[in-house]
Protein backbone atom coordinates (compact mmCIF):
# COMPACT_ATOMS: atom_id res chain seq x y z
CA UNK A 1 0.00 0.00 0.00
CA UNK A 2 1.19 3.59 -1.01
CA UNK A 3 2.76 5.94 2.20
CA UNK A 4 0.26 8.48 2.82
CA UNK A 5 1.46 11.91 0.89
CA UNK A 6 2.72 13.18 4.48
CA UNK A 7 5.51 11.11 4.81
CA UNK A 8 6.97 11.28 1.25
CA UNK A 9 9.50 13.46 1.07
CA UNK A 10 11.67 15.38 -2.29
CA UNK A 11 15.09 15.45 -1.69
CA UNK A 12 17.11 17.62 -3.93
CA UNK A 13 20.76 16.54 -4.77
CA UNK A 14 23.73 18.10 -5.44
CA UNK A 15 23.48 18.39 -9.61
CA UNK A 16 19.36 19.95 -8.90
CA UNK A 17 21.09 22.58 -6.55
CA UNK A 18 23.28 24.07 -8.95
CA UNK A 19 20.96 23.93 -11.85
CA UNK A 20 18.09 25.37 -9.10
CA UNK A 21 21.27 28.53 -8.78
CA UNK A 22 21.84 28.91 -12.48
CA UNK A 23 18.03 29.27 -12.16
CA UNK A 24 18.08 32.01 -9.58
CA UNK A 25 20.74 33.45 -11.37
CA UNK A 26 19.11 34.12 -14.62
CA UNK A 27 15.67 34.48 -12.74
CA UNK A 28 17.98 37.90 -10.64
CA UNK A 29 18.92 38.99 -14.21
CA UNK A 30 15.37 39.07 -15.41
CA UNK A 31 14.23 41.02 -12.57
CA UNK A 32 16.31 43.59 -12.41
CA UNK A 33 16.12 44.09 -16.02
CA UNK A 34 12.48 44.15 -15.37
CA UNK A 35 13.05 47.10 -12.78
CA UNK A 36 15.56 49.27 -15.90
CA UNK A 37 12.60 48.94 -17.85
CA UNK A 38 9.98 49.43 -15.40
CA UNK A 39 11.60 52.68 -14.43
CA UNK A 40 12.27 53.99 -17.69
CA UNK A 41 8.65 53.38 -18.40
CA UNK A 42 7.26 55.53 -15.53
CA UNK A 43 10.20 57.93 -16.91
CA UNK A 44 8.99 58.27 -20.55
CA UNK A 45 5.25 58.46 -19.29
CA UNK A 46 6.11 61.63 -17.25
CA UNK A 47 8.69 63.11 -20.11
CA UNK A 48 5.29 62.21 -22.70
CA UNK A 49 2.61 63.07 -20.36
CA UNK A 50 5.17 66.92 -19.48
CA UNK A 51 5.86 67.03 -23.65
CA UNK A 52 2.12 66.59 -24.52
CA UNK A 53 1.04 69.65 -22.11
CA UNK A 54 4.26 71.70 -23.13
CA UNK A 55 3.42 71.99 -26.74
CA UNK A 56 -0.26 71.69 -26.67
CA UNK A 57 -0.60 73.28 -29.71
CA UNK A 58 -4.92 74.40 -29.14
CA UNK A 59 -5.80 72.24 -31.46
CA UNK A 60 -7.84 69.03 -31.70
CA UNK A 61 -8.43 68.01 -28.46
CA UNK A 62 -7.79 64.45 -26.71
CA UNK A 63 -11.16 64.16 -24.74
CA UNK A 64 -8.68 64.24 -21.07
CA UNK A 65 -6.20 66.53 -20.31
CA UNK A 66 -2.65 66.27 -21.62
CA UNK A 67 -1.10 66.50 -18.26
CA UNK A 68 -3.18 62.82 -17.36
CA UNK A 69 -1.58 60.92 -20.79
CA UNK A 70 0.85 59.65 -18.42
CA UNK A 71 -1.83 57.64 -16.59
CA UNK A 72 -2.04 54.89 -18.63
CA UNK A 73 1.52 54.19 -19.34
CA UNK A 74 1.98 54.25 -15.21
CA UNK A 75 -0.97 51.73 -14.78
CA UNK A 76 0.89 49.32 -17.61
CA UNK A 77 4.24 50.15 -15.56
CA UNK A 78 2.18 48.50 -12.23
CA UNK A 79 0.61 45.75 -13.72
CA UNK A 80 4.53 44.63 -14.77
CA UNK A 81 5.96 45.76 -11.39
CA UNK A 82 4.06 42.31 -9.75
CA UNK A 83 5.56 39.86 -11.49
CA UNK A 84 9.42 41.40 -11.27
CA UNK A 85 9.25 41.62 -7.98
CA UNK A 86 8.05 37.81 -7.07
CA UNK A 87 10.70 37.37 -10.12
CA UNK A 88 12.86 38.94 -7.41
CA UNK A 89 11.62 37.76 -4.23
CA UNK A 90 11.91 34.11 -6.22
CA UNK A 91 16.07 34.65 -6.38
CA UNK A 92 16.39 36.31 -3.46
CA UNK A 93 14.82 33.73 -1.47
CA UNK A 94 16.37 31.02 -3.64
CA UNK A 95 20.02 32.31 -2.65
CA UNK A 96 19.37 31.91 0.61
CA UNK A 97 18.28 28.28 0.43
CA UNK A 98 20.76 27.03 -1.55
CA UNK A 99 23.54 28.67 0.95
CA UNK A 100 22.00 27.73 3.75
CA UNK A 101 19.87 24.90 2.59
CA UNK A 102 17.13 26.49 4.86
CA UNK A 103 13.74 24.68 3.87
CA UNK A 104 11.69 27.49 4.85
CA UNK A 105 12.88 29.82 2.72
CA UNK A 106 13.14 27.24 -0.33
CA UNK A 107 8.95 27.06 0.36
CA UNK A 108 9.01 31.13 0.13
CA UNK A 109 10.69 31.01 -2.76
CA UNK A 110 8.77 28.33 -4.70
CA UNK A 111 5.73 30.12 -3.76
CA UNK A 112 7.10 33.49 -5.57
CA UNK A 113 7.25 31.56 -8.14
CA UNK A 114 4.33 30.16 -8.09
CA UNK A 115 2.67 33.42 -7.31
CA UNK A 116 4.90 34.81 -10.30
CA UNK A 117 3.32 32.10 -13.16
CA UNK A 118 0.18 32.19 -11.34
CA UNK A 119 -0.21 36.39 -12.06
CA UNK A 120 1.02 36.23 -15.75
CA UNK A 121 -1.34 33.80 -16.53
CA UNK A 122 -4.43 35.43 -14.90
CA UNK A 123 -3.08 38.20 -17.14
CA UNK A 124 -2.82 36.02 -20.37
CA UNK A 125 -6.51 34.96 -19.22
CA UNK A 126 -7.50 38.68 -19.23
CA UNK A 127 -5.56 39.65 -22.24
CA UNK A 128 -7.30 36.92 -24.06
CA UNK A 129 -11.08 37.56 -23.30
CA UNK A 130 -10.45 41.13 -24.33
CA UNK A 131 -9.31 40.37 -27.66
CA UNK A 132 -12.39 37.68 -27.68
CA UNK A 133 -14.79 41.18 -26.94
CA UNK A 134 -12.81 42.90 -29.17
CA UNK A 135 -13.07 40.92 -31.59
CA UNK A 136 -16.65 40.08 -31.23
CA UNK A 137 -17.46 43.95 -30.84
CA UNK A 138 -15.51 44.74 -34.17
CA UNK A 139 -17.14 41.72 -36.30
CA UNK A 140 -20.58 42.39 -35.41
CA UNK A 141 -19.96 46.51 -36.05
CA UNK A 142 -18.33 45.25 -39.88
CA UNK A 143 -21.84 43.63 -40.35
CA UNK A 144 -23.88 46.91 -39.56
CA UNK A 145 -21.43 48.50 -41.42
CA UNK A 146 -21.87 46.31 -44.56
CA UNK A 147 -25.61 47.28 -44.83
CA UNK A 148 -24.96 50.94 -45.24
Amino acid sequence: METPLENRKIEIEQETLKHLNTTRKWAMFLAIIGFIILGLIVIIGLIAGTFLTAFNSGGKDLGIPESLMFVPILLLAVIYFFPVLFLFRFSKHTSHAVQTLDKLEFHKAIKNLKSCFVYIGVLIIIILSLYIVVLIVAGSSMAFLKGL
